[in-house]
C-alpha cells in the first residue's frame, strides 16, 4: 500500500474541526492566503532551515521540532502556531501540530476549537490509535494533536517507551510531513527537557528585552541532548513600531554545542 493511501485509510476516523480564519488574522497569527506581512515574511525565513535539516537524511528525527522557552508569557504558543501555519503552506508537505505542554494546553483555545482526548490518552489507551485523536482542519496539510486529558504523571507517560516509540512511529511513517511541538517551558516543567531528547530540532523562543541571559543560559543546559537549536527572539522593538505580536522578530539558527 503507497503512502498515501496508507494516510487516508489510517486518518480517515479523525475528527474534523474548522478553525476561524479570521480570527487569527485578526490577532496577528498568520494564515493561508493572508496578507502578505512582515510577520509572515519573517516565519517564512525562520521555517526555511527547519525544513532543510528536517529533510536531511545525515539528522536523526529531523523532522520533529519542538518549541520551547525558558519562562511562561514568552510567546512560545503564539510563535508555535504561526510557525505551524507558515510550514502547513509549504508544496508537497503536511504539519501535524503536536500541544505537548500538557500541564497548561492552549493550542486548541488559540485555534478557537475543541476536542476531548489526545497526545496523553494515546499513551496510556493501548485501544486508542493516532487517527481516532487526531483533528483534520480546513487549512490543507494542517492536523492537529491536542494535549489530551490532565494525568498527574504526564511527565513519566513522556518519557515511557510508549512515548518513544510513539515519536518514532510518527517520524517515519509520513516521509512528507513535518511534526511540530508546542513543549512547556524548560524551567517550569520537567516534561520539555524529557520531550526535548527525542527531538531532531529545537526551536527556543526568548522575549526580547525581558528574560534573564541566566534563564536562557540554564534553559538551554536542558537541552543539550538535541545537536541543532534554534533562537527566535520574540517582541523585539528594534523596528520603529514593533513591540507587539506579529512584529519584530529576530531570528538566529544554528547549532547548539
Amino acid at each position: 500500500m503507497s503512502t498515501d493511501q496508507t494516510t487516508s485509510s489510517q486518518e480517515a476516523t479523525s475528527q474534523y474541526r474548522e478553525i476561524n480564519l479570521e480570527g487569527l488574522r485578526a490577532r496577528n497569527i498568520i494564515t493561508p492566503h493572508g496578507d502578505h506581512t512582515r510577520s509572515a515574511e519573517e516565519f517564512r525565513m525562520i521555517k526555511r532551515p527547519l525544513l532543510d535539516n528536517a529533510f536531511d537524511s545525515t539528522i536523526p528525527n529531523g523532522n520533529l521540532i519542538m518549541v520551547t522557552s525558558s519562562l511562561p508569557g514568552e510567546g512560545k504558543t503564539f510563535c508555535t502556531i504561526n510557525l505551524a501555519m507558515s510550514i502547513a503552506m509549504e508544496l508537497n508537505r503536511t504539519l501535524l501540530l503536536v500541544d505537548a505542554d500538557v500541564s497548561k494546553p492552549s493550542v486548541l483555545r488559540q485555534l478557537g476549537i475543541t476536542s476531548d482526548k489526545g497526545l496523553l490518552d494515546l499513551l496510556q489507551d493501548k485501544n486508542l490509535k493516532l487517527a481516532d485523536v487526531l483533528i483534520r482542519t480546513n487549512i490543507e496539510n494542517f492536523s492537529v494533536l491536542p494535549s489530551g486529558r490532565h494525568h498527574k504523571k504526564a511527565t513519566e507517560l513522556l518519557a515511557s517507551e510508549a512515548m518513544a516509540e510513539l515519536l518514532q512511529d510518527m517520524a517515519q511513517r509520513y516521509p512528507d510531513r513535518i511534526i511540530l511541538f508546542d513543549s512547556p517551558p524548560l524551567l517550569v516543567t520537567t516534561e520539555a527537557s524529557v520531550l526535548a531528547s527525542h527531538m531532531g530540532q529545537i526551536v527556543m523562543v526568548v522575549e526580547a528585552e525581558k528574560t534573564p541571559q541566566p534563564a536562557v543560559r540554564e534553559a538551554l543546559s536542558l537541552i543539550d541532548s538535541c545537536d541543532i537549536v534554534g533562537i527566535v527572539l520574540n517582541k523585539t522593538t528594534s523596528i520603529p513600531g514593533a513591540g507587539h505580536y506579529g512584529y519584530g522578530y529576530g531570528y538566529g539558527y544554528g547549532q547548539h554545542n
